[in-house]
């Protein structure tokens, strides 16, 4: 298990200056978030690598700048259009293979759209499979706003994709749907690829490690019995803590509640 930073924590500083902030404070695992399609350029990806390997970082996974046209673009009724998306996807999945990452975060449909369960199953996995061609897993997110934010739709659409799916959890978005971040990782068992976290308690649901009573031991583990090889990020919204050094100190607090839980220590 490994703990790191997403770079959209310090948002809207450029992806590149985030990366290096983050390194240069000795965080050693990084989620870099593409915020435009510039991103996406072989130039850039190979400067975002070079930089990677210059501190010693690790990059497990990215996640897109597209995310919110993706029910408009993966779930709709116009087939051009996934066709399109399928295709623009492949600049995602090869920045990915340059930086080194194999986890792709994908939000999915949301709950207005029309888009039943078998059909979100058949767009769903095209995406998914064409990510294997590149050596890239597919996971959909928990966001509260989309279809996803629901357990009993996640546990549907798991037992009808089978080997074809991933999940990344996200805890604040669980809060956000009333669900349970545990129950969720009961119904996705060992398909957990990917978590996003943060604290939470009576002051928000997005809070800095040490301001809430989330009951991290209890969660990390459950988490660490269905993947103990399981990338966990903190991810922040830039209004929650007031400088780097406050994230940095969440990040070293993440780093040493995960440290008893990897596959190693338990052999």
């Amino acid at each position: 298990m490994i703990a790191g930073v997403s770079t959209a924590c310090l948002y809207p500083k450029p992806i590149e200056e985030s990366l290096y902030e983050l390194a240069l404070n000795g965080v050693s695992c990084v989620e870099l978030f593409i915020n435009t399609h510039s991103e996406l350029k072989k130039s850039f990806a190979y400067g975002m690598a070079n930089l990677l390997k210059r501190f010693d970082v690790k990059c497990p996974s990215v996640h897109p700048f597209t995310c919110e046209i993706e029910p408009q673009m993966f779930f709709s009724d116009y087939e051009r259009r996934i066709s399109d998306m399928l295709e623009y996807y492949k600049f995602y999945f090869r920045f990915m293979n340059i930086v080194g990452a194999d986890i792709f975060v994908f939000h999915g449909g949301k709950p207005s759209s029309t888009c039943d369960a078998e059909r979100y199953c058949e767009r769903y996995s095209r995406l998914f499979r064409l990510g294997r061609e590149f050596g890239v897993t597919v996971a959909i997110e928990n966001v509260s706003r989309c279809k996803s934010g629901s357990s009993a739709f996640i546990k549907e659409i798991k037992n009808m994709l089978g080997s074809e799916f991933a999940f990344v959890l996200d805890t604040k978005q669980a809060l956000r749907s009333n669900e349970n971040p545990i129950s969720f990782l009961d119904i996705v068992g060992d398909k957990i690829s990917h978590v996003h976290i943060s604290d939470s308690g009576e002051m928000g649901d997005c809070l800095l490690i040490g301001r809430g009573r989330f009951n991290f031991k209890q969660f990390f583990e459950k988490l660490s019995g269905y993947n103990p090889d399981c990338s966990v990020i903190l991810e922040l919204y830039r209004s929650g803590f007031k400088g780097i050094s406050d994230l940095i100190s969440s990040y070293n607090k993440l780093t040493r509640m995960t440290e008893p839980y990897g596959r190693e220590l338990k052999k």
